[in-house]
């Protein structure tokens, strides 16, 4: 009975007083990590390792610069990357109020233009003739020649020595050229096999060579991304309603400004805390406690996903400015203790699982058939990032986390195992997250160190109260979700009993007023 179903969902739920609890522990767990790395950072300032990446800034203190990719976006060359995106703004929102039928080519015509403008004609050139060449081939309709050919094509970028040939066509000495290069370069040619991929599954002709230049030549998304599947991309860049939701722009303005404040704070905690230029300082970590040190972890990888999140949603706003619904930033690091939702691009992250994971592992319910779809994903990915030593760790110890994680949900899907507390389990998954991906953002040398301290050297009172300090996060996280699941997807009624002549019936007005007061009690 309904009454049933409400007692069933509040003994699901957590008590008031043990989620306090749960949530004094972490702030006092941040704010412990918070003192420390302060500490650590102002006492060690002037060390010879620091000099390189930590530069004087403002309030009279240096400023932790090393992240490249930060600094590039929101302070060596944010001019230029305002410049260009205003001016596509700009052109875009004149051609929706005067021809928005042609909006989609006018977007694509500014983009050339901006390549053309940063990069050279020659540059242009090479870009174009990847797309000829992917196309051409996405005619046939064969769908494992596209991905091959895809693939081979993108190989040409991240070896020796097709990269270095294909690079002498960008000429200048415009600082950025190198990184608009690869950027541009790898994100066209997983935009072309998105479009050779969906070209294969229309059954009536072929799309247009104009449609595939449109989608490549998009500005927001051509350097940096994040990338959006062709059938997205084509469905909404020529669809002929414009009209906004309501309060749309009010929601786009107050994302912006959250942005801002976001980056603002970054910028300021980087002059008292140096994240990321402490962790290159091997020496100086074998001095820090076990606690600072696995904090300093932590924090490295929360500012990875803020960084993703930020650069990712200051693009994601243009291209909403432009009717377009964009892959959203990637799920928040401290929210993630299952391998199968851990991700920083969205966008790669959907193509993957969009042409890869999910066409071969099917329902990701047969061991054999998920095994071989997480190898293939991973076996992209590497190629994506370009093979090393550190991505081919990284690969290995992820894809190992995501196939165990179906081995160990069977397991506990089985009695007496399904009576067990998950969230102890979840509690290791998440320090296997935060280590494996660890690998692709600080040295092997670090992650080692920090697994050393966390399980062997400080075993048992750092590993215990680390342990316990992530499991009240967990336990949080799962009620958070679960209030979430029961608000948005709130369990159905059953079916009231048919009526019968004989008996009296209640006024119409009673049984819907009744519903509601119970689906209401539910969702409280």
């Amino acid at each position: 009975p309904p009454k049933l179903i409400v007692i069933m969902g509040i003994k699901a739920a957590l008590p008031k007083y043990e989620i306090y609890f749960y949530n004094t522990v972490l702030c006092l767990a941040m704010f412990w990590t918070a003192s420390w790395i302060s500490e650590v950072s102002s006492s060690n300032v002037n060390r010879k390792t620091f000099k390189a990446s930590v530069k004087p800034g403002y309030f009279g203190r240096k400023m932790d610069t090393a992240d490249l990719e930060w600094m590039m976006w929101f302070s060596t060359f944010r001019e230029h990357i305002l410049f260009a995106l205003s001016g596509h703004v700009l052109f875009a929102k004149i051609c929706s109020m005067l021809a928005p039928q042609f909006r989609s080519l006018v977007y694509m015509v500014y983009g050339l233009l901006a390549v053309w403008t940063s990069m050279g004609w020659t540059y242009v050139s090479l870009m174009l003739s990847h797309c000829i060449l992917l196309y051409s081939i996405s005619l046939v309709k064969i769908r494992w020649l596209c991905f091959v050919a895809g693939l081979c094509t993108l190989a040409t970028f991240k070896c020796e020595p097709f990269v270095s040939w294909q690079a002498g066509f960008v000429e200048g000495d415009f600082e950025l050229r190198h990184v608009l290069f690869y950027g541009g370069c790898g994100f066209t040619i997983m935009r072309c096999m998105s479009f050779a991929l969906e070209n294969c599954e229309r059954k009536d002709g072929n799309y247009s060579i104009l449609e595939l230049l449109k989608y490549n030549f998009y500005l927001p998304f051509f350097y940096f991304g994040p990338i959006m599947t062709f059938d997205k991309f084509y469905v909404q860049a020529n669809k002929s309603d414009l009209t906004r939701k309501e309060r749309e722009m009010w929601n786009i303005s107050l994302q912006g400004l959250i942005y801002l404040g976001v980056i603002i704070v970054v910028d300021v905690l980087f002059h008292f805390m140096y994240i990321l230029t402490i962790p290159t300082d091997i020496k100086l970590l074998k001095h820090l406690s076990d606690w600072a040190l696995v904090g300093l972890a932590y924090v490295n990888l929360v500012y990875d996903w803020i960084k993703a999140a930020v650069m990712f949603g200051v693009i994601n706003i243009v291209s909403t400015l432009d009717h377009l619904d964009p892959p959203k930033p990637p799920k928040c690091i401290t929210m993630l203790y299952v391998f199968s939702e851990t991700h920083f691009d969205r966008g790669i992250n959907d193509w993957l699982c969009k042409y890869v994971y999910n066409y071969l592992g099917g329902k990701h319910e047969n061991v054999v058939e998920e095994l071989v779809a997480t190898l293939c994903t991973y076996g992209v990915t590497i190629l994506w990032l370009g093979p090393c030593e550190v991505v081919l760790f990284w690969a290995f110890f992820n894809c190992f986390g995501l196939n165990f994680e179906l081995w160990t949900a069977k397991v506990f899907s089985m009695e007496p195992f399904a009576s067990f507390e998950v969230a102890i389990f979840n509690t290791f998954n998440f320090w296997c997250i935060v280590l494996y991906n660890l690998m692709a953002l600080n040295s092997l040398d670090f992650v080692k160190l920090v697994t050393k301290r966390l399980l062997l050297k400080g075993f048992p009172i750092t590993t215990v109260i680390v342990m316990f300090v992530t499991y009240c996060l967990i336990q949080v996280i799962k009620e958070r979700e679960r209030r979430l699941a029961l608000i948005d997807d709130p369990d159905p009624l059953p079916p009231a009993p048919p009526l019968n002549a004989a008996t009296p019936t209640c006024p119409p007005t009673a049984a819907p007023q009744a519903v509601a007061d119970s689906s209401k009690e539910k969702a409280e």
